[in-house]
């Protein structure tokens, strides 16, 4: 049985129910709005799902799917565990444990301006893995930041079918877009309401609260060689390991639009 739970609700194109240059931040990377984000979410969640929680004997909570190089919504995710995990304990229950979805990307396009149909088409050669086993006849929680066409929570019920998982699923976003007379391409321009360009990137990566996710490094990869080799002199050297070695966890130095910075980085 699936249902589903969005904490902000965009109803109108020019009246956002958020900060959206908070919601840009995160999304490249500032971890400290994903704590917030996690904890907004949490407190108006658990008011409508407490009681839910407590009648569960297991509970799994999984994050958008990634392979190597967490998603924005990975961190979302982790705080969000956190509070449920401090709930749980305060009701002597057990902690949710946590799976993730496995996913080969296969595209270098930024999706956030594509509607319903080309999200799926685009996504669809991706490849999944999920363990099928660990999370059968469980409580599952499915995290992610925004729900705009429903393509991620097609492609997540796709992957349970096609594995033949049963169980009570819920998918839970920090927000979702309800008016469906506003173009998927507003995902973009909370995306990067803040963040215009090698600047926005440069200053987010270099914050404390600052962690590479799957945005921020595609972002980066896909900077023509003179704007990469600007990034690269203006952040630490460690950053630029960090970068190097996720980069190559991800396979993105067999992209071929990502190839040529790659091989600029020195990490000795």
């Amino acid at each position: 049985m699936n249902k589903s739970y969005s904490l902000h609700k965009i109803l109108d194109e020019e009246d956002c129910p958020f900060k959206p240059e908070e919601y840009s931040w995160f999304k490249f990377g500032d971890k400290y709005f994903a704590k917030k984000f996690a904890e907004e979410l949490f407190s108006n969640f658990i008011v409508e799902y407490g009681e839910t929680l407590l009648n569960q004997e297991e509970i799994i909570i999984l994050p958008s799917p990634y392979l190597s190089i967490p998603t924005a919504s990975n961190f979302l995710c982790y705080y969000f565990k956190e509070k449920i995990n401090v709930f749980l304990f305060n009701n002597n229950k057990k902690s949710c444990l946590e799976s993730k979805i496995y996913r080969n990307q296969t595209y270098v396009t930024d999706y956030g301006n594509l509607d319903f149909e080309e999200r799926v088409k685009l996504i669809s050669n991706d490849t999944y893995y999920i363990d099928k086993d660990f999370i059968k006849d469980k409580f599952c929680i499915f995290v992610d930041d925004i729900k705009i066409t429903g393509s991620h929570e097609h492609t997540v019920n796709k992957i349970l079918n096609q594995y033949g998982v049963s169980g009570e699923f819920i998918f839970v976003y920090f927000a979702e877009l309800i008016n469906k007379n506003i173009h998927p391409r507003i995902e973009n321009y909370y995306n990067y309401f803040a963040v215009k360009g090698i600047k926005e990137i440069i200053e987010v990566i270099n914050r404390e609260t600052f962690q590479f996710n799957t945005r921020i490094v595609k972002f980066i990869l896909n900077l023509n060689f003179t704007e990469f080799n600007h990034l690269i002199e203006n952040i630490s050297q460690q950053r630029s390991k960090e970068l190097f070695y996720l980069a190559i966890s991800n396979n993105y130095h067999q992209i071929l639009e990502y190839k040529e910075n790659l091989k600029s980085i020195n990490i000795n």
